[in-house]
């Protein structure tokens, strides 16, 4: 355990999310998703835990690309807006102007040029999302 990390960001994520640049996306997929198949660089499974739950825990250590047009991309629903991806961009604490909604094969292509997908356990269908990593603030 490390003190000021959230508990879920285990060793083997925190190296993939250090590893990782501004503009940089991760990919953080449901349970159903392709993760194995579209993964290039890093997969990380985090298994029985939901995929907003791994977005919060993302989002305090990252900040959200500010030099992108969208900072989240979602899995756009036959059924609309679901409650998951409301939980998502929640989670993700972008405005939603700056959430694309990418055809379902669209964002499997994006997704394939992720640097890091995290397969979590979430179940509900849909609860994919792709945020980019912004520049980390620091301090002088």
């Amino acid at each position: 355990m490390l003190l000021g990390i959230d508990p879920i960001l285990t060793g083997r994520l925190l190296c993939a999310l250090d590893e990782m640049g501004h503009g940089n996306a991760v990919v953080i997929a449901d349970a159903h998703f392709t993760a194995s198949q579209l993964a290039k660089k890093h997969l990380v499974d985090l298994p029985g835990i939901s995929a907003p739950r791994v977005m919060q825990a993302i989002r305090s250590v990252f900040v959200p690309d500010d030099y992108k047009d969208n900072q989240l991309d979602l899995m756009d629903s036959p059924e609309g807006r679901l409650p998951v991806q409301d939980e998502l961009i929640a989670a993700a604490g972008v405005p939603e102007d700056k959430v694309a909604w990418l055809e379902r094969f669209d964002f499997y292509e994006r997704a394939a040029t992720a640097e890091l997908i995290i397969r979590t356990g979430e179940t509900r269908t849909y609860g994919n999302a792709i945020f980019y990593k912004g520049v980390t603030p620091v301090e002088a």
